[in-house]
Order: structure tokens, then C-alpha cells, then sequence
């Protein structure tokens, strides 16, 4: 399943426009706080998904009936573009457990490129719900081997994939190499174009390099 949020007229589209404009994208730390209130509004329709039982709250002046969620979470993160996107999770789930991944596009001379994995930190993710995030999706390669990687360490009751930038090759990518079921793939936007050296196009440039400064 694909759920596109910047197809509908919301307040997300004020912080798309922000991450995506040149006029705003040289202030890091705004860019870094547009990338975590882009997750917030992802945690909020995420949490729409969960199991809730009820519960009862003792206030001043009685007891309230409630609802709260019941299912164990598991925020991951591919490190280090996806930092912010963890915080803004953490900031609603502040309960989840945490997962961290480290992989990254290893280039050739030639210029061409494949994705190399590092390490991994991660809990047991058996029958939880695990929330998988990075800004771009690209090709789709670097997500995927990080989704069989994080199985290594169980299998999950249900996994949301979040990027807010994907182009439609990494789209399509990922529907055909991702099991049917049990996995939503939450995106902000996708873009038509995906150039010869995997950028996408209009995308908003490297998310890593305008959240923490360029690198060598």
C-alpha cells in the first residue's frame, strides 16, 4: 500500500515547499526542523493504524474512558539524513524503540555506485511495528537492503516505510521487492524524474549535506 500525503491541500505542503526551496534550504537548522515536523505529521496518520484498548484515567474530578495504543514501535533510521525524521517520530512516539542503520552510496571510479551496509543497532523487532525512515527514496536500493537487514532481527507485525522525496522508479522499485503485505509506504511527494546518476529530479538536493553541512 502507497499513501502519498502532499496529494491533499494540508499544512504539510507549507513544510514541503520549505525543504524544497533554495530560498529557505540554507538554514540547517530550519531544515532540519521542517524534516522532523514533515515526521510528526506522518507519526500522527501512522498512529491512525495502531490497536488501541481502552483505559480509564483518574482526573481531579473522576474518571475518563480512553483509548490508547497497545502495539510495541521500533523507529529506525538510516543514518545520517534520516536523523531529523527520527526525532520528529520520537517526538509522538516517545515511547518506541530505536534502530539505526548505517549505509551509504559507495562509488566507483567509473562513477557508478552500489550500496554498501555498515553496521546495524537494533532491538528485537518480533511482532512489532517497525517505522523505517529516510528523506529521499531514490532508487529504492539503500531502503531495501535496510528493511532485510532490520528482518535479521525479527519479523515484524506490520512496517511503514517513510520518505518525504521519492522518485517514481524508487516507487515502483520498492512495490515490486517488498512483500504485498504488512508494509505501507508513506511518502510526501514523487517525482517524475531520476537521473543517470540517481538524483532526483525536482527532489531538493542531498539531505544529509543541507541537515548537517557537506562532507568530504
Amino acid at each position: 500500500m502507497v499513501k502519498i500525503l502532499g496529494e491533499s491541500n494540508t499544512l504539510l505542503n507549507s513544510f514541503m515547499y520549505e525543504v524544497r526551496s533554495t530560498s529557505t534550504q540554507n538554514d540547517s537548522m530550519r531544515f532540519r526542523r521542517n524534516l522532523e515536523r514533515i515526521s510528526e505529521i506522518f507519526a500522527y496518520e501512522i498512529s491512525k493504524t495502531l490497536n488501541y484498548s481502552a483505559t480509564q484515567a483518574q482526573t481531579p474530578l473522576g474518571i475518563a474512558d480512553m483509548m490508547l495504543p497497545d502495539d510495541e514501535i521500533v523507529v529506525a533510521s538510516i543514518m545520517r539524513a534520516g536523523m531529523p525524521m527520527h526525532n520528529g517520530f520520537l517526538n509522538y512516539f516517545d515511547k518506541a524503540e530505536n534502530a539505526f542503520i548505517s549505509a551509504y552510496r559507495k562509488y566507483s571510479k567509473d562513477g557508478t555506485f552500489k550500496i554498501a551496509f555498515e553496521h546495524l543497532s537494533c532491538p528485537s523487532i518480533e511482532g512489532k511495528v517497525l517505522i523505517l525512515v529516510d528523506p529521499m527514496l531514490a532508487t529504492g536500493a539503500s531502503m531495501l537492503l535496510s528493511y532485510h537487514e532490520l528482518l535479521r532481527r525479527g519479523t515484524p507485525k506490520h512496517t511503514h516505510i517513510v520518505s518525504i522525496v521519492a522518485s517514481k522508479e524508487g516507487v515502483d522499485y520498492a512495490r515490486k521487492n517488498l512483500p504485498s503485505k504488512n508494509v505501507t509506504l508513506w511518502l510526501g511527494a514523487v517525482d517524475a524524474e531520476l537521473t543517470v546518476k540517481s538524483y532526483i529530479v525536482p527532489g531538493l538536493g542531498d539531505a544529509g549535506d543541507l541537515a548537517y553541512g557537506s562532507k568530504q
